[in-house]
This record gives structure tokens, C-alpha cells and sequence, in this order.
């Protein structure tokens, strides 16, 4: 394939994928390591609770910082930041305010190398493979979160717990110094802005897009949730984590798919075909059935997300103001995992309440949202009618 081949890909991809691993180990490190030194589940939900809170609320922030300042000036210090946090935790898990402080920095300090690496592809691959690059690089994801939490399963077998903190603080230093000192990041300069406390939310396309992709984010959020309460009742093999194993397969195959066809039709209209099938495969978990059945309907559920990120991307580099389109991807992880945090709190509640098929429907709220808003805001994914 020729993108594997083109100048740096293969370098800027793997190396971003290394500084990723760390945000897919610590939702499993963190509450691992805090319940090894006894701590109860309410803290450690907390704690957790934290991580995720602080990296939402830094990841904008940390994006517009890039657009002012460039790469390497945030990644290289964010990464050490973040380690420290990581080492916190894992020197003093016993002590609350140090755990807390500790999930602060790391959340807040994770590097933003998801949004720096999608700005740098349109000049390392050209216009004409910018989709199949951004395609591989969902692929990528979707492989930061199968191998992080194996990542930190091997290190709780091999050692402990808070060994998996440590490995998780130096793989992320590693992975961005790898990622900085190639010469793409160290040569990408910010683009002129005009100055807008809004940044790139000021594009009401992208508005539109990324508040309907808060409405995946949701549909996620009930998933991982109600496949942890499914695979109690129904005896699964392998339990919650072969359920998601199979869906984050599901997503890789339609990654790969997707970025191996020549698509000659809007991205728009793609984005609104895999909303679609989003939503459908989303539906028939209301279903609820028998475990090979729900194997399957993993495998469905993942085949669309990957494809719609996809487009996602391109129309975010295609809708976000100049000079903020590091910040603009950076908004998409925020709004994202906002959505993946109401959809887990939602379908905890309605679980205990409602039961599994009730639980189940509360992912079409999600699927729906982001369908509709797509629809809804149709006209306005495109450059010209977005105000760009």
C-alpha cells in the first residue's frame, strides 16, 4: 500500500499509537492499583471519574495551545506532566489527595497526539489519500484500545498493578519523544487565526458536527456499561471483555473497509450513511438476545462507528476555521467522551431500575441524536455553508 510507504507514515503513526496506549491503560491501571492498597469502590470511581474529566476539559485547551504555539512546545512537556501524575499514583495510592492531584495531571497534562497527527496527514499523503490515512489512523484507535488494557493485564500478571502506572508514564514519554523529534512535527507551524473566544466552534457546521457526535459518544457509554451487566446474567465467555473485544474488531474491520474503497460520494452523505447504520445496529440491541446472537450484534455495532469517525475527521479538517484545526479535533474527543460519561451514568441508573432491555434502548437516544443532527444540520457540512 502506497500510504505505508509514504515519508514518515509509518514512523508518525506508530509512534502516536505508542503515546495513546497510556489513555486506555489508566481506566484499568488506576482502579486496579487503588484496590490492590484497599481502597473502596466509591474512591475509586472518583478517581477514575477524574482522569477521564481532566482530559476532556484539557484536551481543547491543549489544542488551541498547539494552534498558537506549535507541536513539540506542548506535547514534549504535557508528557512529562502526565507521567508525573502517573507516578503519583503509583507512589502514594494510599493517600487520597495525592491519588487526586496524581489523576489531575495526568487527565488534564495526556498529550493531544490524536488531533496533532490528523492535522499533519493532509501534507504527508495528499488530498487524494487523505480519507484512507485517516481510515488507518481509526484503524490505529481502535487498537489502543484492545492492547492497552492487555498492556496492563501483562503487567499485573508479570509484577503489579502500580507497574502498569509506571509502564503507562513511560510509554507516553516515549511515544511523544519518538512522535516530536520527527521532522513533519518539528517543521508544522500554526496557520494565522482571527482571534475568537469561540475558536473553531464559531464554524456552526462543525457545531453541528461534533454536538451530534457527543450522541455516539452516549451510545458507547450505555455499551460499556450494559455489556458489563450481560455478560453477568448470560454466562458469556470471556465476560464484558470478549463482548468489546468483538465490538472494537467490529470497528477495526470497518476502518479497514472503508479506507480500501474509492469513495465518489459526499462525505457528508457518507457520514450520514454510517449515522445510520449506527443507529440500526444500535436498535437491535434492545433485542437483547442469546450470547452467539449478541456476539454478532458487537461485531455490527463497531462496523459503523469506525467509518463515521472517518468522515468525521475529513470534515472537520474541511469545516474548521483556519488556524484552529488542532483545537476542532481536539473538541471531537471532548464532546465524545462527555457523551460516553452520560451514557454510562444513564444506563447505570436505568439497569438497576429497568432492566436489560430498557437499558439497551437508551443507546438509540444516542445513535438518534447523532442522526438527526446530521440530517437535521445537513446543509451546513460543507466549507462554504459552515461560514468557514
Amino acid at each position: 500500500m502506497y500510504l505505508l510507504r509514504a515519508p514518515y507514515f509509518l514512523w508518525l503513526l506508530t509512534s502516536n499509537w505508542l503515546g495513546r496506549l497510556p489513555s486506555a491503560m489508566s481506566f484499568i491501571a488506576v482502579p486496579l492499583a487503588l484496590r490492590e492498597v484497599g481502597a473502596g469502590f466509591g474512591f475509586i470511581g472518583v478517581a477514575t471519574g477524574t482522569v477521564a474529566i481532566a482530559a476532556a476539559v484539557g484536551a481543547p485547551l491543549l489544542g488551541r495551545l498547539v494552534d498558537r504555539v506549535g507541536q513539540v512546545r506542548v506535547l514534549v512537556p504535557c508528557s512529562i506532566v502526565a507521567a508525573v501524575g502517573f507516578g503519583a499514583v503509583a507512589v502514594a495510592p494510599r493517600v487520597d489527595v495525592v491519588v487526586i492531584v496524581g489523576a489531575v495531571l495526568a487527565g488534564a497534562a495526556t498529550p493531544p497526539l490524536e488531533p496533532c497527527l490528523r492535522v499533519l496527514w493532509p501534507d504527508i499523503v495528499g488530498k487524494d489519500r487523505l480519507e484512507r490515512a485517516y481510515a488507518i489512523d481509526s484503524a490505529a484507535q481502535e487498537m489502543v484500545f484492545i492492547c492497552g488494557p492487555l498492556v496492563v493485564a501483562a503487567c499485573v500478571a508479570l509484577v503489579s498493578p502500580v507497574f502498569a502506572l509506571w509502564t503507562a508514564a513511560v510509554l507516553g514519554v516515549l511515544g511523544v519523544v519518538i512522535f516530536a523529534v520527527a521532522s513533519p512535527v518539528r517543521a508544522w507551524r500554526p496557520e494565522p487565526r482571527v482571534p475568537d473566544w469561540l475558536g473553531p466552534l464559531r464554524s456552526t457546521g462543525l457545531a453541528v458536527l461534533l454536538g451530534g457526535l457527543a450522541g455516539a459518544g452516549f451510545a458507547i457509554g450505555v455499551l460499556t456499561v450494559l455489556v458489563v451487566s450481560y455478560a453477568e446474567r448470560h454466562h458469556v465467555t470471556g465476560g464484558a471483555p470478549m463482548l468489546l473485544a468483538l465490538n472494537a474488531g467490529g470497528a477495526l474491520v470497518g476502518a479497514l473497509t472503508y479506507g480500501a474503497v474509492k469513495w465518489r460520494t459526499a462525505t457528508r452523505r457518507r457520514a450520514v450513511g454510517a449515522a445510520a447504520g449506527l443507529a440500526v445496529g444500535y436498535a437491535l440491541l434492545s433485542i437483547v438476545p442469546s450470547p452467539p446472537y449478541m456476539a454478532l450484534l458487537m461485531v455490527i455495532t463497531g462496523l459503523f462507528l469506525a467509518p463515521l469517525l472517518t468522515a468525521t475527521f475529513v470534515l472537520i479538517g474541511e469545516l474548521a476555521p483556519r488556524g484552529t484545526t488542532t483545537e476542532a479535533f481536539a473538541w471531537l474527543i471532548t464532546l465524545f467522551a462527555f457523551g460516553n460519561s452520560a451514557g454510562s451514568a444513564v444506563v447505570g441508573v436505568v439497569i438497576d431500575g429497568a432492566g436489560l432491555h430498557w437499558a439497551a434502548a437508551c443507546s438509540v437516544l444516542g445513535t438518534g441524536w447523532c442522526l438527526v443532527a446530521l440530517l437535521g444540520g445537513y446543509r451546513l457540512l460543507t466549507p462554504v455553508a459552515s461560514g468557514r
